[in-house]
């Protein structure tokens, strides 16, 4: 019987049991190890998935969908949780889908990821359609919800991304942009929340912050468009604005962040002189680009 690498079983530690606790460890970190050699051999795909999503997205209509089952799907969930607080991307530009639904990420639903009569339903009741981007991420690349999921998003016109660790998949056909993770054989046989988990989260890191560059949602690296969640990241917001304008003292820097409602991108335009309603135009006008925005108002 010819298995999938995330489903063999490597004989070489039929008795890793009876190791010590240290050689276990040793172990599982050779595997982790290569769950970043996988992501880094996917770079070019990665790379076009990038391109692509940012170029879907930039419009300003679409929204970035990410879907997936099990412990795929919950990798999914949690990079796509992040993308508010981290990069301001609006809630109703974002859509998290895992196969049974947010009762799934707690615990194991038997059976959600077969059914893939209900992933094309879900994709109809989202309206999805050709602004919107889908990730779809399955270990196996065989799963039914999930390929189900990818490939009605294509018949409406979405830009596809199929992440599977396995090669030559049904995920992977599916997707305009596939991206192959090939983290191996897992030390646990079938446990892919391990060595492909690792990789799958790798990846999505990756692509995510990639893609939010892209979209402008940063300047160098400050996180510029972090949204003003609590008051515990004042400080944060002030040593933000700070990185972008060093010359900008204490009080002058917490006087902008406040007048920007703890937006730093539009606290960096006040600033240098803009009226609140004045930033919030030239970023407009600049797609977003705190870069752009400042030269045109030094010019």
């Amino acid at each position: 019987m010819t298995l999938m690498p995330t489903e063999s079983i490597d004989t070489s530690l039929k008795d890793l049991d009876l190791k010590s606790n240290g050689e276990i460890l040793d172990v599982l970190l050779d595997s982790q190890m290569r769950a970043v050699e996988a992501v880094r051999q996917a770079r070019d795909s990665l790379d076009a998935a990038v391109a692509a999503a940012a170029e879907r997205l930039a419009a300003g209509k679409g929204r970035l969908i990410l879907a997936g089952a099990g412990a795929s799907g919950r990798l999914a969930v949690q990079d796509g949780a992040e993308m508010w607080p981290t990069y301001g991307w609006p809630h109703e530009r974002l859509l998290l889908c895992m196969a049974g639904g947010s009762e799934a990420l707690l615990s194991s639903i038997e059976g959600v990821e077969d059914d893939a009569e209900a992933a094309r339903g879900d994709v109809i009741e989202a309206t999805v359609g050709p602004d919107d981007v889908v990730i779809a991420l399955a270990a196996s690349g065989q799963s039914p919800w999930t390929c189900a999921w990818l490939e009605a998003a294509r018949e409406r016109g979405a830009l596809t991304i199929g992440m599977s660790n396995n090669p030559d998949t049904r995920l992977l056909r599916a997707a305009e942009c596939p991206v192959w993770l090939d983290s191996g054989t897992e030390v646990l046989a079938g446990s892919t929340r391990m060595a492909a988990g690792t990789a799958q989260k790798i990846a999505l890191n990756l692509f995510s912050t990639t893609l939010m560059i892209r979209l402008n949602r940063t300047y160098g690296n400050l996180m510029v468009d972090m949204a003003a969640v609590n008051r515990k990241l004042d400080q944060r917001r002030i040593r933000l604005l700070q990185g972008v304008l060093p010359d900008v003292d204490d009080a002058s820097a917490a006087a902008a962040v406040a007048a920007a409602d703890g937006w730093v991108k539009l606290a960096a335009l006040i600033a240098l002189g803009d009226s609140a309603e004045q930033g919030r135009q030239r970023l407009d006008e600049h797609g977003g680009s705190l870069r752009a925005a400042m030269q045109a108002l030094r010019s």
